[in-house]
């Protein structure tokens, strides 16, 4: 067999990984997908010691708002000590964007607002 076609014991098989996150926690799993796209945006955003070189409004957006649709989605299977840090982190990015941006979005009408309402600074 080559090593191509050879499992490895370094890396776990489909199998496995599915036994690992049977065992996670729904509400575990929510909050890590949030904080990625926190994560991401804020690279984005240029909100990052790079700053300028990976800063793109237009991807941004679109992590705000899928991050605000998820904790929108989730707000009650999640509960309040989870979900208010992560509403915090998401207007901050809002306020972030709004900041960001040549010609501001009319409040009520920026990333993620149609789910969090408008956005002030």
């Amino acid at each position: 067999m080559s090593d191509a076609t050879t499992p490895s014991t370094e890396n776990p098989g489909f199998d496995d990984m599915a036994r690992d996150i049977a065992e996670v926690p729904a509400v575990e799993v929510i909050v890590t997908v949030a904080v990625n796209l926190m994560s991401a945006a804020a690279v984005k955003l240029g909100l990052t010691e790079e700053g300028e070189q990976h800063k793109d409004l237009d991807e941004a957006r679109k992590l705000v708002q899928a991050l605000a649709g998820l904790l929108d989605a989730s707000a009650t299977e999640i509960s309040t000590f989870h979900a208010s840090p992560l509403r915090d982190g998401l207007k901050s990015l809002q306020l972030a964007f709004r900041e960001a941006s040549l010609v501001p979005d009319e409040p009520g009408h920026g990333p993620g607002e149609k789910y969090t309402g408008p956005v002030y600074g």
